[in-house]
């Protein structure tokens, strides 16, 4: 699995925004209750079946409240587990671990629901073309939901505005049909990007290929009319589905010949993923 710290420029600034939140007066509770020379250990446990990811992250965390803490990672990103599994342990000061534990597990629980969510669409679509994730990303959150996304199994769209042309519905409108505003990013965009353009049906399909368009989004079309528009793309760009396409949909579209299925539930609605972390306490020494 691809290391986070090699990709995720923005974790730092991320983890300082995430614990400046729930950390700005302090931990008022941890202090009054646990003293500080307290240590303890907690342990990760997965509540239901899962693909984790984000392990590094909770463990930054913990690392930025204390850098002194034991974190030990008992699977990889990436990996499937079963309810009940423990997937790390965290040994350190309690007035530290209760510090940092919520917001480590926010940012575990939330990646590792995008991660499992991946995987299950991945899997329905059985190898025979990519998931990709969509911009739907959490504000502020978007290079740890693309990672996540990429541990599940799945794929990235772009990144960014900047990332790739992209013509949806508005910039039709605003450029005064497809084949002005291909033709418009044609002229002005790196000779090194492909140009995709939004289509929603199989008349400005015809008008998005012969506009020269090199990936096409089918967007919000049936079986039949996808199938359709493959048989009328022949092969002459990439395709792409996009809109309403549930997990109990994937493995009938992804059979259809198209190349792609972007979706934004993947990032935009995911439900978390069920972690805890339970503790064990002694007054210098372990339970």
């Amino acid at each position: 699995m691809r290391d986070p710290w090699s990709e995720l420029g923005p974790v730092a600034a991320i983890i300082e925004t995430a614990l400046a939140e729930d950390l700005a007066s302090g931990d008022v509770t941890g202090r009054a209750t646990v003293g500080p020379e307290v240590r303890a250990r907690a342990h990760m446990v997965a509540k239901a079946n899962l693909v984790v990811a984000g392990l590094q992250v909770a463990e930054a965390v913990f690392r930025r409240v204390e850098p002194g803490v034991g974190f030990a990672a008992y699977v990889r990103d990436g990996a499937r587990v079963a309810v009940g599994t423990e997937i790390a342990c965290i040994e350190g000061p309690a007035q530290a671990l209760l510090a940092a534990e919520r917001t480590a597990l926010n940012l575990l629980q939330r990646m590792s629901g995008v991660a499992t969510l991946t995987r299950a669409y991945v899997d329905a679509a059985g190898g025979r073309c990519r998931i990709t994730d969509t911009r739907k990303t959490m504000p502020g959150l978007r290079a740890l939901d693309r990672y996540a996304v990429r541990c599940g199994g799945g794929h990235n769209h772009r990144n960014d505005l900047g990332a790739a042309v992209l013509i949806k519905e508005n910039h039709v409108r605003a450029a005064g049909g497809i084949t002005a505003a291909i033709a418009g990013a044609r002229k002005l965009a790196p000779h090194t990007m492909k140009i995709e353009c939004e289509v929603t049906s199989h008349e400005e399909l015809r008008e998005a290929l012969a506009a020269g368009a090199d990936i096409i989004m089918l967007d919000n079309m049936d079986d039949a009319a996808v199938r359709e528009a493959v048989a009328i793309a022949a092969g002459k760009a990439i395709l792409e589905v996009s809109g309403g396409v549930g997990l109990e949909r994937i493995a009938a579209v992804a059979q259809l010949g198209i190349d792609v299925i972007s979706v934004g539930r993947l990032t935009h609605s995911v439900p978390a993923a069920d972690i805890s972390l339970l503790f064990e306490r002694a007054d210098g020494t372990w339970a």
